[in-house]
């Protein structure tokens, strides 16, 4: 049966803004990923789109400014209470605060996080590294290798971080020029001469140009992964 034929569709919300263009990317891969005959065909959501969330990188890095966790708890019982049934969120760095928004609500969390690490996890062979293109503050804060060490996996980030995060700041700002593209496959260069398995693409920013990333290994973008678990929650499917 066609859910929106029924209206059976679970709504979905989405914490959003962090950043804009990085949310918008998020809708238009679930648009695509949707073979739609017309609009009600298509994934309900709701989407608080808050760029003003407190700076992660300010926070978790520099130690400075606000903490975004109780201003990303209050932005998950706004849409709780707008009828959202299940939340994601398209930041990955973000995700270190993922239980402030897990003890907000009462409807599930789409991990993004877990859910790729699952996703490697099944991929990766041999050695069973997992490489990590992401944002500095992901890898101070253990992010990635507590979920993929858990999984049985080996976490690998590339020495250019500083260079990493140099570009996120860059797309967030004027979007992706030439030397952006070139520090994220610079690292991705890195981890496949370390013998990596699978590459995951686990910065939201980096997603927007991973279709220009050329790697010989598996390459997981986190977006992706998201945004095939929303479309399945939403129609009622469970992916394993």
């Amino acid at each position: 049966m066609n859910p929106s034929a029924s209206g059976a569709f679970r709504r979905v919300g989405i914490l959003g803004g962090m950043g804009p263009e990085a949310t918008v990317h998020l809708q238009s891969r679930l648009i695509d990923k949707v073979d739609a005959r017309g609009d009600a065909d298509h994934i309900p959501l709701l989407v608080d789109m808050n760029p003003q969330v407190p700076s992660r990188i300010d926070w978790l890095i520099n130690q400075t400014g606000e903490d975004p966790g109780p201003v990303l708890a209050s932005m998950a019982r706004t849409l709780e209470t707008a009828g959202a049934e299940a939340l994601a969120m398209p930041c990955n760095t973000a995700h270190h605060f993922a239980a402030d928004i897990i003890a907000a609500v009462d409807i599930p969390f789409l991990d993004m996080t877990r859910l790729s690490v699952a996703a490697a996890a099944q991929r990766a062979v041999g050695s069973k590294a997992v490489g990590v293109l992401a944002s500095k503050a992901a890898q101070d804060t253990g992010l990635f290798q507590d979920i993929l060490e858990t999984a049985g996996c080996a976490c690998v980030f590339p020495d250019n971080t500083d260079d990493l995060l140099r570009s996120i700041i860059e797309i967030k700002s004027i979007g992706p020029e030439r030397a952006s593209i070139d520090a994220l496959q610079g690292g991705a260069r890195q981890l496949e001469e370390r013998g990596v398995d699978t590459v995951l693409i686990a910065c939201s920013e980096f997603s927007m140009i991973a279709q220009r990333l050329s790697t010989t290994v598996a390459a997981i973008d986190t977006v992706e992964i998201l945004a095939d678990h929303i479309v399945s929650f939403a129609r009622g499917i469970e992916l394993s």
